[in-house]
């Protein structure tokens, strides 16, 4: 029986992040933010929350993300490993 590879996370290897920050963000800072898919929740019923989707190259990629996202002024409400980028 083959058991199922595991996803490993990995310092050099690319993964899907997904990274929560309070305000709106609109569809056009996608290309500032590599590429993310970008969707803001919450407009109607609270304070807008703006989720940022995609994968990222690195880690090291992923702290040049964040550290812009900070110079911006934004805190992180969250930032989560989906899944290891690998065909």
């Amino acid at each position: 029986m083959m058991m199922a590879a595991k996803q490993k996370l990995t310092l050099d290897q690319s993964a899907v992040y997904q990274i929560k920050v309070p305000g709106h963000l609109d569809e056009s800072w996608s290309d500032w933010a590599g590429g993310m898919t970008i969707t803001v929740e919450g407009e109607d019923d609270g304070p807008p929350i703006t989720t940022l989707t995609g994968i990222v190259a690195d880690q090291a990629a992923l702290q040049s993300l964040l550290r812009r996202l900070y110079s911006l002024g934004l805190p992180l409400i969250s930032v989560n490993w989906v899944k290891s980028d690998k065909k």
